[in-house]
């Protein structure tokens, strides 16, 4: 019994599997992207594509996905927030980060993906990646050739910024 890749903390088995298996369909958009994810991590790509909304699958990059799932290494999926989505609901968001090592260089997928639910299914519709906030500094930047903050009274340069 092995732990599901999508980090719901639950067994592979009593998780996803059943949602990759088609012997049960995810119950919110969460769920879906959570399925969706371990199929990416245990390169299950015939899921992705029954999962991604009939009116979608023309922009539907199907070699693309296989390759990015195959020559990557699955680290861990993270929720940062869902909107909506639920039973209830006919439409849903979620933003999250996905975490993989490809060429031995880790990675962040950053996106907040719309899910819609057709004939009481739920479906990836759309993707909007999310960019990197930008870093803003609270205090002064130190030059190089600046007394190193540090207070050792050397060069900015030959102490912490070496």
């Amino acid at each position: 019994m092995s732990e599901c890749p999508c980090g719901s903390g639950k067994s592979f088995e009593e998780c996803c599997a059943p949602c990759l298996d088609g012997t049960r369909e995810p119950k919110t958009a969460e769920e879906l992207l959570r399925a969706r994810y371990s199929a990416f991590a245990t390169h299950r790509m015939e899921y992705v594509r029954a999962t991604t909304h009939p009116a979608q699958l023309a922009g539907y990059d199907e070699a693309g996905a296989e390759s990015w799932s195959s020559q990557s290494e699955w680290q861990g999926l993270e929720i940062r927030r869902a909107d909506k989505g639920g039973e209830q609901d006919d439409r849903g968001f979620v933003d999250f980060v996905a975490r993989y090592r490809q060429g031995g260089v880790p990675q962040e997928h950053h996106e907040l993906s719309e899910f819609r639910k057709q004939d009481g299914k739920w479906y990836f519709w759309d993707a909007t990646f999310v960019k990197p906030e930008t870093v803003r500094r609270e205090a002064p930047k130190v030059g190089r050739n600046d007394p190193c903050p540090c207070g050792s009274g050397k060069k900015y340069k030959k102490c912490c910024g070496a």
